[in-house]
């Protein structure tokens, strides 16, 4: 029994010295290693910092650089809601519009189906031009806006205004688009002409999600028949 408690106290003393010999050499080591690198840390100096430099420039451009993607991220998502929005706009909401936020809304739709070089130019001084730019087709083209109460109709003068108009900028394609409706004469004087007329019922599937284009294709088949007119009547007076 003695004999094996001796046995086990000399074997922990040996580890203990083993352990205390495995330690010295390290600290050997790195001690002459502390030591030259003193000795050639002048020649480091300038790479520690250069290394220092760019991992700091390195930093800066990452954040910038995120949080660019993040701004971005944000402006898509606003303007994805924000075109929600504008699909469920109802007509009554347009009906209350100034003249100026109409405009605004027909050179919104414009740049949604991809017309190019679209502005507002409607005011004091417009030459019978509300809204120019061109086509996805390129074709260049000037709009006049006509928000009118629904009971409203626009008459042929205002479109022999817009014919003017349309020799006036050289355009290609002369527009007119209302919240309300084109009288007979008018209708007419649009087909012979080649301007195109977007009349309310156009205009609802416009801000729906129509094209521009697809709507010119159908702005001079008219609007409806006697029935159609005695409903749209009866519905705005």
């Amino acid at each position: 029994m003695t004999t094996r408690r001796g046995q086990r106290q000399g074997r922990g003393r040996a580890g203990r010295k083993r352990r205390r010999t495995t330690w010295k050499p390290v600290a050997v080591c790195g001690a002459a290693l502390l030591l030259q690198l003193m000795l050639i840390w002048p020649v480091l100096r300038p790479y520690v910092a250069g290394a220092l430099v760019l991992g700091v420039l390195g930093s800066v451009a990452w954040w910038l650089w995120h949080t660019d993607r993040a701004v971005r991220g944000r402006d898509r998502a606003w303007r994805r809601e924000d075109a929600v929005r504008a699909g469920h706009r109802t007509l009554a909401e347009v009906d209350v519009m100034t003249g100026t936020a109409f405009e605004e809304l027909v050179a919104a739709l414009c740049r949604r189906d991809g017309c190019t070089e679209v502005r507002r130019v409607g005011g004091a001084g417009d030459n019978g031009a509300d809204v120019v730019g061109r086509l996805p087709d390129g074709r260049s083209m000037i709009i006049q806006c006509k928000r009118y109460a629904p009971s409203r109709t626009v008459a042929s003068r205002d479109l022999r205004d817009l014919l003017g108009s349309r020799v006036h900028f050289g355009a290609d394609v002369a527009i007119c688009v209302t919240t309300a409706r084109f009288s007979r004469p008018a209708q007419t004087f649009a087909a012979g002409n080649g301007i195109g007329t977007v009349h309310r019922d156009h205009v609802g599937l416009w801000n729906s999600g129509a094209a521009l284009e697809s709507l010119l294709g159908v702005s001079g088949a008219g609007q409806g028949d006697n029935r159609h007119r005695v409903r749209w009547k009866k519905t705005y007076g």
